[in-house]
């Protein structure tokens, strides 16, 4: 599934920059590229970048990007990684492996298996662009983005949540299966710009697995009873209109609630910082949300209307200046451990501490609350507004 952004000037950019040149412009949009020497014409609309490629063009942008994802991994040595070396044995069916798992890890291809095995499994997943896009955005290098894929898809487990969304072929409408997977998939675009940003991303992917892991797991399970009402209330009705669709309701939570997990990072990190049980930062972090109101701000920010790359881009930076501002305000507060022992104590010590700039914030706040939805300057506003709580 491509991701939104994918019309077809992402296909002339990805595929021009994979594979060779564009060697014509026509004033209609359409250019052509030259292909390992064949012209192959890509229409540019020049009014609207939403209008998805044709499937021949989804094509050959899905063989040129793996292809060339497949390259930086052999040229990063991505394959000598412990963690993505297992991929090896899972290529093979499992009577190879039982009978030959002495071969298998002796094979003269082992590097190059593995990268096909690690390409084919990321993309086929996360769509074509999924790479190219963090490699525009973030700067980071294709070899990073799949490291950074990869540690998210193992913290979250989100393998058996796809696995458990196909095994609902012929059961369940096409569409419903659709939009569970664009919801984890949000999940899994988030966690891995939250990787690219972090010091994490250097550090052994055994490790950083084996830390985050079991803390989300926890936070998964008491995610419902820290959340504030109305992102409680959303939660529930989307699983309800999953379950009344035919999802098994255990299936239907946690799809409905897996974009909301991903604070479970910052969570867990916070947490390692100040030395303190997970659970004990995650009641600040969801109480501290639900008093400045910014699960609101980020339903607005998620709303807010236009078409394009460059909107897109700019929608995701208030998103991620908003996670920002709720981890350090969190750390903040955590931070005060000397003056209340319980979360709530924190908060209000903190909140009396900031009372002049909490005050204007949250007039701000209930004046854009009362009136029609917000648009991204008014919300600019409010961020820079609670940045001086910071």
């Amino acid at each position: 599934m491509l991701p939104r952004r994918s019309g077809y000037a992402s296909v002339a950019a990805v595929i021009g920059r994979l594979s060779g040149t564009v060697v014509e412009r026509h004033g209609d949009g359409a250019c052509v590229i030259d292909v390992e020497g064949v012209g192959y014409e890509v229409f540019v609309p020049t009014r609207s970048l939403a209008v998805l490629p044709e499937p021949p063009e989804r094509a050959v942008l899905l063989a040129y990007s793996k292809m060339q994802i497949y390259d930086e991994l052999l040229a990063a040595g991505i394959p000598e990684e412990p963690t993505i070396a297992t991929a090896l044995e899972r290529y093979f069916p499992v009577p190879l492996r039982e009978r030959f798992a002495r071969h298998i890890r002796a094979h003269a291809l082992r590097r190059e298996i593995i990268a096909t095995h690690v390409t084919n499994s990321m993309v086929n997943r996360v769509g074509s662009t999924f790479v190219h896009g963090f490699v525009d955005s973030t700067g980071a290098s294709p070899a990073d983005v799949v490291r950074a894929y990869l540690l998210q898809r193992e913290i979250f487990e989100l393998v058996p949540q796809w696995q458990a969304i196909e095994a609902l072929d012929n059961r369940v409408p096409d569409e419903v299966q659709a939009e569970m997977l664009i919801l984890v998939g949000r999940l899994a675009v988030r966690a891995t710009g939250w990787f690219l940003r972090s010091s994490r991303l250097g550090e052994d992917m055994t490790s950083t697995i084996s830390h985050f892991r079991p803390q989300v797991e926890n936070l998964r399970a008491a995610l419902s009873g820290l959340l504030d009402a109305d992102s409680r209330a959303q939660v529930d009705t989307l699983a309800e209109g999953f379950t009344s669709r035919g999802v098994p309701e255990p299936l239907a939570r946690a799809v409905a609630s897996s974009e909301l997990l991903f604070a479970a990072l910052d969570i867990v990190e916070i947490a390692g910082r100040a030395r303190v049980p997970e659970m004990h930062v995650a009641t600040v972090y969801f109480a501290l949300a639900e008093a400045l109101h910014l699960p609101w701000l980020r339903a607005c920010i998620g709303k807010l209307s236009g078409v394009g790359h460059w909107r897109a881009l700019a929608r995701a930076a208030m998103r991620d200046d908003l996670a920002g501002l709720q981890r350090t305000l969190t750390a903040q507060v955590v931070a005060g451990v000397g003056t209340g022992s319980t979360p709530q104590e924190l908060i209000a010590a903190w909140c009396e501490a900031h009372a002049s700039a909490l005050g204007r914030a949250q007039r701000l706040l209930a004046e854009l609350r009362a009136g029609p939805a917000p648009d991204q300057s008014m919300l600019a506003v409010a961020l820079r507004e609670l940045r001086n709580l910071a």
